[in-house]
């Protein structure tokens, strides 16, 4: 199951649409949730019944037109919503532990409905309990090519295998990328470390591209995500991509990625 939190922004309508797709792409159902206050969801009576009505009937409509969004875009798809009241960012990281994939718009509407990046998707990304998506808005056409940020650590193992397993469900091509802040020594050019190993093995179909780049992490992945459909990061990484926590390279990519960004959880 793709979870998928929608809070009636057009950054949360472009994440359902993105999941859908997903979620035609792996053969799955897609939940779509909206969160709200606890009490905006059960109060039924008091000085504030009035408001928690007026919040529920808005969460309404913006899971109605979420399911809408995601049946125009996917008409096969099983497609089911629900109401998360708590937090949002605390709701979608509890639904989540029984999906797959949690996708979110990169920002948000504000206010109790809110999915602000630094809120939602920054709260979310690296600290739920699957891989989670964020989504740009309005997502620009762009090339069927995967791009993965790797370092050599072992979170990079989950990253690849995550990108390789898109790459193939989209046909599409990946392109695994390693930043050195190090230039090569005056011996010449170093030859491109092969990061993927064994992973690449099981995917033999998948049209692979390895490249070493001199440069600081996030500018070489901005610009190798410049012509990408999907960027695909770990949530912890060491040395050159110690960058890989969330807070700095991760972090930088979630505000500045050109395109949906998948943050890969450490353990897998």
């Amino acid at each position: 199951m793709i979870l998928v939190g929608v809070d009636g922004s057009q950054a949360g309508l472009a994440a359902v649409a993105w999941a859908a797709r997903e979620a035609a792409l792996r053969d799955v159902p897609l939940l779509v949730a909206h969160a709200m206050p606890r009490w905006a969801y059960e109060t039924g009576c008091g000085p504030y019944a009035e408001v928690g009505a007026w919040l529920r009937e808005g969460g309404r409509s913006v899971l109605e037109a979420a399911e809408e969004r995601a049946g125009r875009e996917q008409p096969k798809i099983a497609v089911d919503t629900t109401f998360l009241p708590d937090d949002p960012r605390t709701a979608l990281i509890a639904a989540a532990d029984a999906a797959e994939l949690l996708v979110v718009g990169n920002h948000g509407v504000g206010g109790f409905r809110g999915m602000l990046l630094g809120s939602v998707a920054y709260g979310v990304a690296g600290h739920a309990p699957c891989d989670v998506v964020v989504v740009r808005e309005p997502p620009l056409p762009q090339p069927e090519e995967i791009v993965a940020g790797v370092d050599g650590s072992p979170a990079s193992y989950g990253v690849l295998e995550f990108a390789f397993k898109e790459a193939r469900l989209r046909a599409a091509r990946l392109r695994v990328v390693h930043a050195r802040l190090t230039h090569p020594g005056p011996s010449g050019p170093e030859e491109t470390p092969r990061h993927t190993g064994p992973v690449a093995e099981r995917y033999p179909d998948v049209a692979l591209v390895e490249e070493s780049v001199h440069g600081h992490p996030v500018d070489v992945l901005l610009q190798a995500a410049s012509r990408a459909a999907l960027l695909v990061a770990g949530s912890h990484g060491h040395r050159a991509f110690a960058g890989m926590v969330l807070g700095s390279v991760t972090h930088e990519l979630l505000h500045r990625a050109p395109c949906p960004l998948a943050v890969v959880r450490s353990v897998r």
